[in-house]
């Protein structure tokens, strides 16, 4: 009787031991995931669970006092020949009426890019300038991060997941000879002609997609159409399903399109996006239509 009473307690001791080592390592399965989805594309992300809405960030005071700018302040951002393009949808009405939104979301709650750099896509890179576009979903929701480029930040800010497996996608490519920079700046590739659009150009803090189905969408399609029925010989590296249906509607006979799976750290290793080569073959097509190639090393 005493030893099966002995051999009771010690088998309920291993059970509570093995019952332990089992919850450690589910806790530490899950806070590995949760790490690997930070950098995850929204088309990943709605793949899981729905999340908690965050909570409203204020907005930063300095940057209430400043004001979101007047229409017309707002308009002007873009580049001329961006307006001159646009004019016939502009006089609709849609970004003023998108306009007036934005001027309340962003007294009342903190948002990104600051107001000055929504357009820095259309300031940086003219319509008749364009030689290869870049489809992003929306900007960085980071606090600092977002600079109207899509996957670029500032200088001094933390290399992206995302903007990490685009530069070691062209450092796989030994014909570019890329030399990785400790920064996250594409202004470089923008003043070449490098055209970096988000489907959406405004994000609350912390909240992804939370600018999604206010007026972006139909403008950013607007600039799209404009491109394809304007220009010809056109690279567009379209990365991932959602920048993929974005463009659907462009002319294959009439610019290149190069198709492969979102930079982002859930997809770039799994989908072959390290050995796609679009910068090499982006390059190699503007050459071969007498056009400038891209010096995509940015120092």
């Amino acid at each position: 009787m005493l030893m099966i009473k002995h051999f009771s307690i010690i088998s309920k001791r291993n059970f509570a031991i093995l019952m332990d080592k089992f919850v450690v390592r589910k806790r530490s399965k899950a806070s590995t995931e949760s790490k690997q989805s930070d950098e995850a594309p929204i088309e990943e992300e709605e793949k899981k669970s729905p999340k908690k809405v965050p909570p409203t960030i204020q907005p930063n005071q300095e940057e209430v006092k400043e004001g979101f700018p007047s229409y017309d302040e707002f308009e002007s951002q873009m580049h001329p020949s961006w307006i001159n393009v646009l004019r016939p949808w502009l006089d609709t009405g849609k970004l003023r009426k998108l306009h007036t939104w934005l001027t309340t979301e962003y007294a009342t709650t903190a948002c990104r890019p600051p107001p000055h750099e929504i357009f820095t896509a259309f300031r940086l890179t003219p319509f008749d300038s364009i030689k290869v576009v870049v489809v992003g979903q929306d900007p960085y929701p980071a606090p600092n991060d977002a600079m109207g480029l899509s996957f670029s930040v500032h200088r001094g800010i933390k290399v992206p997941g995302s903007l990490r497996n685009i530069y070691k996608c062209l450092q796989t490519d030994s014909s570019l000879n890329f030399k990785p920079p400790k920064h996250g700046d594409l202004t470089r590739w923008a003043e070449q002609g490098v055209f970096m659009l988000n489907a959406v150009l405004t994000v609350r803090q912390g909240a992804p997609n939370s600018h999604a189905k206010k007026g972006w969408e139909e403008f950013t399609d607007e600039v799209i159409k404009a491109i394809n029925k304007e220009r010809s010989g056109v690279v567009f590296m379209l990365w991932g399903a959602f920048a993929q249906a974005k463009a659907q509607g462009v002319n294959r006979s009439k610019h290149f399109i190069l198709e492969a799976c979102h930079p982002s750290p859930l997809s770039a290793s799994k989908g072959g996006f390290f050995t796609c080569r679009h910068f090499s073959r982006a390059n190699e097509y503007l050459r071969s239509n007498g056009a400038s190639e891209i010096d995509w090393n940015l120092e």
